[in-house]
């Protein structure tokens, strides 16, 4: 009997089809399969960086400038933290060199904050900035070498060529000085009269180097170099503050005006110096005796024009000032007062009592401190402490702290200090009219009673501070305070 053509026919559809739903439900399997693969793989790639072995406890995070490190500090068997645990641990594979260098070499050529802290035109402008003093050094050596050959410094030829060579080489090293102190260009901003004051400091010191070649002239190259350096240096930090302090002294848009006539009284000075200088090099007086004399002159002229600088900002030093006024008198000082009291040799290379916006290693040496700590702070974006090993108040700020968060953070702080140095003075006293008891540094319970007294102050002083501050004219602002960059953030915060 000869087979049925239809139900070959729908056998075969019933097998293809069959089939095909076989093929697809594989293929959908192998899809569901992949994804599950890549999911899995994903989340074994990025888990480590937040998982932290059965040994250790995460205490906090921190960031800065977008490198992250998280806290962590060993437990024991009872679940006490060990001693000298408490450790900053990397959250991301270091740089590559090349990235590190490039880094680098920003932070000497750029701005901090470059392209958005300049405007379009700084990069051409710079360039053929560059470009313009490539050329000028290049000719320098030339014209300095015919110059003195010219002048008659010897009649062997090759004379003027060492001597203008290491001439030029003491130039080359001043600009160096010049050019890596450029660096810390930020500070001419927070600390302007103590970078002005130090560098005329280190003119005199310059100066004083220089006269020092006389007495050994076959060390000149190095003598003139290292003064070299040091005017320099001295140089950039004049310059460098000389708008900002014209500037306070314009009322209105005539900052150029100021600017001018500034330099020409400078100038017609510095003539008469000049003028007076070549009469009494003719009487060939005692070459010490008049360095001494006209450098006390010279460095309490410069402390006099720092100190009679009024300035309406609140940098580190005046704001310190103006926090201790307001809790000793419950008044804030007039900008006279305010700049006045500011100390001129706080230099801003020495160790500051208030650090703002450190980092948690710094502000912290035991876990067990931050833990007890940081409750106190909960609806706060910072947190102060005293670290008693380094004699420093810290405040930590979070990642949220904004502009006002951070000028709270600083009246915090200082007025942390001011209380620890309140209770140490009464212990001082207390131990010199005969209390041997009394133990001047501060304990862990004296430490964190003023943690307690701060919070409560601050709560209820801090508008009442900045309001009469602005009464009196100051303006106040945290970039002036000269805040660190790092920051706390939550580890689910990524």
């Amino acid at each position: 009997m000869a087979p049925n053509p239809m139900k070959m026919n729908t056998k075969q559809s019933a097998n293809s089809s069959t089939t095909s739903i076989a093929a697809s439900a594989a293929a959908s399997s192998q899809e569901i399969l992949v994804r599950e693969t890549l999911r899995i793989s994903a989340n074994l790639a990025s888990a480590p960086l937040l998982q932290t072995p059965s040994s250790l406890t995460m205490i906090c995070c921190e960031e800065i400038d977008g490198r992250r490190w998280k806290y962590v500090a060993e437990t024991d068997a009872s679940g006490h933290f060990k001693k000298n645990s408490f450790r900053p641990l990397s959250l991301q594979s270091p740089q590559a060199p090349l990235d590190e260098l490039l880094a680098f070499v920003r932070s000497y050529v750029v701005p901090e904050g470059f392209p958005d802290s300049v405007t379009p035109s700084y990069v051409p402008y710079m360039t053929w900035r560059a470009l313009k003093h490539f050329f000028g050094g290049a000719m320098g050596v030339f014209t300095t070498q015919t110059l003195l050959s010219s002048v008659g410094v010897s009649r062997n030829r090759a004379t003027p060529g060492a001597v203008a060579i290491n001439w030029i080489l003491k130039d080359g090293a001043g600009r160096v000085g010049k050019m890596l102190f450029a660096r810390q260009g930020k500070k001419f901003d927070y600390d302007l009269k103590q970078l002005r004051f130090a560098g005329d400091l280190l003119m005199e010191l310059g100066a004083g180097v220089e006269l020092a070649t006389s007495a050994v002239p076959h060390l000149f190259l190095p003598l003139a170099c290292a003064a070299n350096v040091v005017k320099n240096v001295a140089a950039v930090t004049s310059t460098s503050t000389r708008t900002p302090i014209y500037k306070a002294f314009a009322k209105g848009e005539n900052i150029g005006d100021v600017t001018a006539k500034g330099e020409c009284v400078g100038n017609i000075a510095d003539l008469l110096g000049t003028g007076l200088s070549i009469m009494i090099a003719k009487r060939n007086p005692s070459l010490v005796t008049t360095f001494s004399l006209l450098s006390c002159g010279y460095i309490l002229s410069s402390y006099r024009e720092v100190k009679s600088v009024v300035l309406h900002t609140l940098n580190c030093a005046r704001f310190s000032v103006a926090v201790e006024s307001f809790l000793k008198t419950g008044r804030v000082p007039t900008l006279q007062e305010g700049n006045m009291n500011e100390n001129i040799f706080s230099f801003p290379w020495r160790d500051k009592p208030v650090v703002l916006g450190s980092r948690v290693k710094e502000a912290f040496q035991d876990p067990s401190a931050y833990i007890a700590i940081e409750p106190l702070f909960d609806r706060e974006k910072y947190i102060v402490t005293y670290n008693p090993l380094k004699h420093k108040v810290y405040a930590v700020l979070k990642d949220q702290a904004k502009s006002d968060d951070i000028l709270k953070a600083a009246f915090h702080a200082n007025v942390l200090f001011s209380l620890l140095n309140s209770n140490e003075s009464k212990a001082s006293s207390l131990k010199e009219s005969g209390d041997l008891n009394s133990n001047v540094r501060h304990t862990i319970a004296d430490i964190e009673a003023c943690m307690a007294d701060t919070c409560k102050i601050v709560t209820n002083s801090y508008g009442l501070f900045k309001n009469k501050a602005k009464e009196q004219g100051w303006t106040m602002s945290e970039s002036l305070l000269n805040p660190g960059r790092a920051r706390l953030y939550s580890p689910d915060n990524r």
